[in-house]
Formats: C-alpha cells, structure tokens, sequence
C-alpha cells in the first residue's frame, strides 16, 4: 500500500494549520500592543475620484488627505493637516466628482502626487510625535478609507502599505454598540443628529467630514466610551477585532459616498 498522496494532503494541512495559528497570534500580537489609551486620535476622511455610476472595477485615486488630530485629554480638535493630491490614472476630475467635493481640477493640477503628499502625512505626524512621545490610533467613518482607497491607492503608487494604518478605530461601529442603536441609524448625518448637533461645513469636503467625524468622537468620549481599534487589515484581508462587534454582512454601497 502507498501513503504518499495521503501524507502529502496531512503535510499540507498541517502547514496550513500553523501558517493560520500564526496568523492569529500576530493579529492578537499587534491589537495587544495598540489596546492602551490614546493620547491622540487621527480622524481621517479620504476624497476620491469618482464618476456617478461607478464600475465595479472603477479603481478610486485619492484627491484629497485630511487629518483631524484630536486631544483625548483636552477632547479638542488640537490641530489639522489638509492637501489635495494629483490623480495619475484619471487626471482629469468628472463634473459630478467636482460637484460632490467641491475640488476643482485647478486644485489637483496644483497638488502634489501621492507619494510626496503621503511623505508630507508622515513627517507631519513626526512633528506632532505620534507614535514615539504620544499613543495614538487612526479613526474612520466606517471601512472604506483604510481598507480601500488607501489600500488600492499604495498599489496604484507603488509604495508600501503603511504600518499605522493596518489598525483602526471605525466610529461607526463603536457608535452602534455604545449607543445600541441599529447601522443604519450610524450614518455620519444621523450620529450628529442623534447627538443633537448639526453638521458644520461643506458635505464631501474631506477636511470638513474629518472634523464633524471628529466631533462624535470628542462627544463619545465625553459620555464614557472607551474607544478602541476594532478593525484591522491583516494579509491584505479587512478583519473585525477579536472581542468586537462582526463587520458589517451588507454588501457595501455603490459608491462610498452613499454612506454619508
């Protein structure tokens, strides 16, 4: 008799079995290292190019890198970091994008590529000490912006997918499980109403989304909720944080503008 095929199949699965047990322990690994209270929250909101009825394999080219940086002690908006970025693909914005951001083709003929934008991110956050002096985590109005238009966006620009942006914090979620309320009362227009403010500044505008998005978090926090990375982009795949509530079954929305 010959066992070969058969211990060829138990081999395989056994490697398998490990490679997956080692997945998780670095997933577990690296959410232990970021669980402790942070003393900045980086609340962005990405714009991106678009049309009105976008393919399925329409690739999105951020347009525009807001940053609002918020205080956890202080709970303020201490300081903000904005600029519009060229897109390489489709340089030419669609007059719906434009309508529905308010960006201008001047304003991303003038801007800098990605590449150079995302180095000006990085030493801004330098500056600001994250990650060395100061704990932080990055925030989100859902899944998208990381998992996404971000993650596409390093392919696209040929660099590497940075490593403070693998973990987040997606309000939306933390939102509904604080205020056990249902997702489709966790849109951006109806967490402000709930909270009984009103949104401030231009719809789509990246900087603004940022900062009305900051402002939930400031008044989560000021209710008692402990906010923490509940998402994360491990092996290239969206995982919802061991502990937390599942990602959203949903199919995502046509376009991710449909969320706001």
């Amino acid at each position: 008799m010959h066992f070969r095929g058969v211990n060829d199949v138990l081999r395989k699965r056994l490697k398998n079995y490990y490679k997956k047990q080692k997945m998780t322990q670095s997933l577990r690994t690296d959410l232990d290292q970021s669980d402790t209270y942070y003393d900045y929250l980086c609340v962005i909101d990405f714009e991106a190019t678009c049309e009105e009825n976008n393919p399925p394999e329409y690739l999105h080219e951020i347009i525009e890198f807001p940053i609002a940086l918020v205080n956890t002690r202080t709970l303020e908006i201490e300081d903000t970091f904005q600029e519009y970025v060229k897109p390489e693909l489709k340089p030419e914005l669609t007059e719906f994008c434009t309508k529905l951001t308010g960006i201008t083709q001047e304003m991303v003929d003038k801007a800098g590529s990605f590449p150079d934008v995302f180095q000006r991110v990085v030493d801004w956050m330098r500056e600001k000490e994250l990650g060395t002096t100061h704990k932080y985590a990055v925030l989100t109005d859902g899944s998208w912006d990381m998992s996404k238009f971000l993650n596409v966006q390093c392919r696209l620009s040929s660099i590497q997918y940075p490593r403070f942006a693998k973990k987040w914090i997606n309000i939306r979620k933390s939102y509904g499980n604080f205020y056990k309320v249902s997702r489709m009362q966790t849109k951006l227009t109806s967490m402000l109403e709930k909270l009984g403010m009103k949104y401030e500044g231009r719809p789509h505008s990246g900087l603004d989304d940022s900062r009305n998005i900051a402002r939930i978090a400031i008044r989560m926090l000021q209710d008692g909720c402990e906010l923490r990375v509940n998402e994360t982009l491990h092996a290239g795949q969206l995982m919802s944080v061991p502990g937390t509530a599942p990602l959203e079954t949903a199919p995502p929305p046509r376009s991710p503008w449909h969320k706001k």
